[in-house]
């Protein structure tokens, strides 16, 4: 398919094969039964490489911190993984971070800041996710510190960066505001909102929450001068028990929990499984064999890049593909029975989801039905604590969440579609 405007461009048939034979289960469900996995903003379809390595390495009983040799070779895979973390972010300073999950690490970044920084007030949005809001809202509260939350913007399902920006002011402590809602897929102007929120206060700390953004394309937090960030393994390829993230010299240098006698800017506690960091290595070789498809580099930074911009472009694609359709088949955009909610005319701004409701079906109702044919998505409903705040905003009480993957092809977007007719027929008949 010859790229368009605005319409992404397919991976082309030896490379989408090749792709899709890196991923587990990728059209069939640990049972055997075909299945189209279209909810991978819950947790993506895991990497073969990833699932291998995590095997091995977990069948070692030694400590990586020791002196001989299998502990030696698994302090090897931490500091690869380390590296190759840095390069992902593009964080050439400051210091890693984790935790079990990405919700506990957002709050782990977040309370220093607020206890410790300057400011009276925080800024951020009504499409986070509850991790990051209620820690600005927890945090804030208890440290005396006024929460302003930007609104979202019901025709295009995102937050608009002058909303945000014209809440910071010089004394705003702290901004944290998603990358991509998870809600809708629309990518948020971190670029715009950072650069003038610090021209306002050039000591505003900035935090993002990049677990939904990071599989669909690049991070950079040198070049957006963000504070803060998380990213999840399992929404990215990897395993689920872990988050990563960064935050900067000078947060890092600030009050937290840690060990006494080690340095005051070491943020992580305790033993680490080497598996893990084993499999960010993984995750970003995979990026990097993208890159290399198409790029002739030796920097393993530029083939990252280059790797998650043929990714979103695939997804870009993928997503056209599912409003518009194409050779005669009929897009969701122009189903009769299919609403999807908000304005898709920036597909290059948004990641790979669909948010979206079927005419006569609940939300629960209709994804039932998709599962029944062999398709898995999932609704986002205002009855759930994590929806609730999101959904609202944009005046609805649902929505059903289609997320595919660069990995699914544009056959099985039809498939989709096709599927989608079938159960609006259901219900007509």
């Amino acid at each position: 398919m010859d790229r368009k405007e605005d319409r992404g461009l397919l991976f082309d048939e030896k490379t989408i094969s090749a792709i899709r034979d890196k991923f587990c289960r990728i059209d069939v469900d640990a049972d055997g039964s075909e299945r189209l996995f279209f909810e991978n903003a819950g947790g993506s379809l895991r990497l073969k490489s990833v699932v291998e390595i995590s095997d091995e390495l977990n069948r070692y009983p030694d400590c990586y911190a020791r002196n001989h040799k299998s502990s030696l070779m698994l302090h090897e895979y931490e500091e690869r993984g380390r590296e190759d973390l840095r390069l992902l972010l593009n964080a050439q300073d400051g210091a890693i971070v984790t935790d079990l999950t990405a919700s506990s690490l957002m709050f782990k970044i977040v309370k220093p800041i607020v206890q410790y920084g300057k400011g009276k007030n925080i800024v951020t949005s009504v499409l986070e996710h509850p991790s990051a809001f209620d820690a600005c809202r927890y945090f804030g509260e208890k440290y005396g510190k006024e929460v302003r939350v930007a609104p979202s913007d019901k025709k295009t399902g995102g937050v608009l960066a002058e909303d945000v920006i014209e809440l910071v002011d010089k004394d705003t402590v702290l901004l944290n505001v998603i990358a991509a809602s998870n809600m809708t897929g629309v990518i948020t102007d971190l670029k715009t909102i950072v650069s003038e929120a610090r021209k306002i206060n050039p000591d505003i700390y900035v935090v993002t929450d990049a677990v939904q953004h990071a599989p669909h394309a690049a991070i950079d937090v040198k070049a957006l001068q963000l504070d803060g960030i998380n990213i999840a393994p399992y929404k990215f390829f990897g395993n689920r028990g872990i988050s990563f993230g960064y935050v900067s010299d000078r947060v890092k240098s600030l009050p937290h929990c840690r060990i006494l006698d080690d340095e005051k800017d070491i943020w992580e506690l305790g033993s680490i499984a080497p598996a893990h960091y084993a499999v960010i290595s993984e995750i970003v070789n995979y990026i990097a064999w993208i890159g290399k498809l198409y790029i002739d580099s030796k920097d393993k930074r530029t083939l990252l890049e280059e790797g998650m911009r043929r990714i979103h472009l695939q997804e870009q694609a993928l997503l056209a593909r599912m409003l518009y359709g194409d050779k005669g088949k009929t897009g969701l955009l122009n189903l009769d029975g299919v609403d999807c909610f908000f304005d898709y005319t920036n597909l290059a701004g948004r990641d790979l989801i669909l948010a979206m409701k079927l005419s006569g079906f609940g939300y629960a109702e209709a994804v039932r039905e998709y599962e029944k044919r062999g398709i898995i998505v999932y609704e986002r409903v205002a009855e759930s604590s994590y929806s609730k705040r999101m959904v609202e905003s944009f005046g609805l009480d649902g929505i059903i969440r289609v997320s595919p993957l660069h990995c699914n092809t544009a056959e099985e977007i039809d498939r989709f579609l096709n599927i989608t007719n079938e159960i609006l027929d259901s219900k007509r008949s």
